[in-house]
């Protein structure tokens, strides 16, 4: 199995941080917390994966589109974009 890069794991360690942060506001939910204070946390996570979706998007354009760039036929290039233009679409 190929190994992980240092990219990769830190993505990793940042979406358990996620998953954390959702345990703990089902939790709040659960101890009938203040809507307020849940409703921060639901900004906390949010902010915590839209740095998640940065960060692997950096790392597909660094890895994944760079590779098709310079060693892909002109096929696989207009793959990468056009995954990207249908990413962005379905985000509207």
């Amino acid at each position: 199995m190929k190994e992980m890069s240092q990219e990769r794991q830190a993505i990793s360690r940042r979406l358990k941080r996620v998953e954390g942060q959702i345990r703990g506001l089902v939790r709040m939910l659960d101890e009938d917390r203040y809507c307020i204070d849940i409703l921060h946390q639901i900004q906390a996570a949010k902010a915590a994966l839209k740095k998640v979706e940065t960060e692997l998007l950096r790392d597909h354009a660094r890895v994944c589109i760079d590779h098709a760039l310079q060693d892909g036929s002109g096929d696989d290039q207009r793959e990468k974009i056009w995954e990207l233009v249908d990413l962005f679409e379905r985000g509207r």
